[in-house]
């Protein structure tokens, strides 16, 4: 019986597959396309060895932007229950659609706006997204899905380095930021490796990160979180003034800073993403 990673095998190599399809990157949809399959396996074959998983085996993958399809060939390579990409650009659905000539019902193809689908509800547990996310939306996505990160098994995600390096971002320094509380919250957070400009066509003008987020399971509930980026949002909004000031519109701020021991000198960056909970569990 030929497997998924065979039928794979099958398709034409990217390049080919790009140039029959005219398919130039558009700036406006954030696309720059990977187009190794080298760098494509090495994100998956990463991902799962980090997460102790031979394969995604009766797993439900999501990948947002597909693109020409180097990513969605290693994820399929490793036999996926099923796959589902969401795409906008027409000429990248037709891509798809030959993939999925190939592989049959194990690839749905959905043409639409990943910021408007709820992924949770397409598809059971467990589930994986995995994408080299369009750069003028990854962080809106990634919050959308830290927000509902317990339907999630893992997200595998590319972003522009410095986005990667204010989601992994430690206290005290100029990178710690609201991004950097939520996902450290609610995730543990590995970097898988970076991307020079030159793995992409184009070739955009700055490096790549790849980051595994697994969820901790901490127990936050949706309260929490709208509290937390009321929180992050007045403090960072004025990231050099003392929080005495910058979360004074916070009622009873001072006695609550003294009940959890916060110095109200403290200054936005200063504040763990432990402290930043507490005090969304006072509000």
């Amino acid at each position: 019986m030929v497997g998924l990673a065979d039928k794979i095998k099958m398709l034409p190599a990217l390049r080919t597959t790009v140039e029959a399809h005219g398919l130039m990157a558009k700036k406006a949809l954030g696309q720059n396309f990977l187009l190794d399959q080298n760098i494509t396996d090495k994100i998956i074959r990463l991902s799962l060895a980090a997460q102790n998983l031979a394969n995604y085996n009766g797993a439900n993958v999501f990948e947002i932007g597909p693109g020409p399809g180097g990513l969605t060939r290693a994820i399929l390579s490793a036999e996926p229950e099923k796959l589902t990409v969401i795409e906008m650009d027409e000429r990248c659905i037709a891509i798809m659609q030959d993939i999925k000539n190939k592989v049959g019902d194990r690839l749905d193809i959905i043409n639409g706006d990943a910021l408007k689908q709820n992924l949770a509800n397409m598809a059971g547990a467990p589930r994986h997204i995995v994408s080299n996310l369009p750069y003028n939306i990854s962080v809106p996505l990634l919050v959308s899905w830290l927000k509902d990160i317990e339907n999630f098994a893992s997200l595998t995600l590319m972003f522009q380095k410095e986005v990667a390096e204010r989601i992994m971002a430690k206290t005290k320094t100029k990178d710690y930021g609201r991004i950097s509380v939520l996902s450290q919250l609610l995730c543990k957070v590995e970097k898988l490796f970076d991307l020079n400009p030159e793995c992409f066509v184009p070739a955009p003008k700055i490096w790549s990160s790849v980051l595994l987020f697994t969820p901790l399971h901490s127990g936050l509930s949706e309260k929490d979180i709208t509290n937390i980026e009321h929180l992050t949002t007045l403090a960072f909004g004025q990231r050099r003034k003392m929080i005495r000031q910058s979360l004074k519109s916070i009622p009873n701020i001072e006695q609550i800073c003294q009940e959890l021991g916060i110095s109200l000198t403290m200054r936005a960056e200063e504040l763990t993403p432990e402290q930043y909970l507490a005090l969304a569990r006072h509000l």
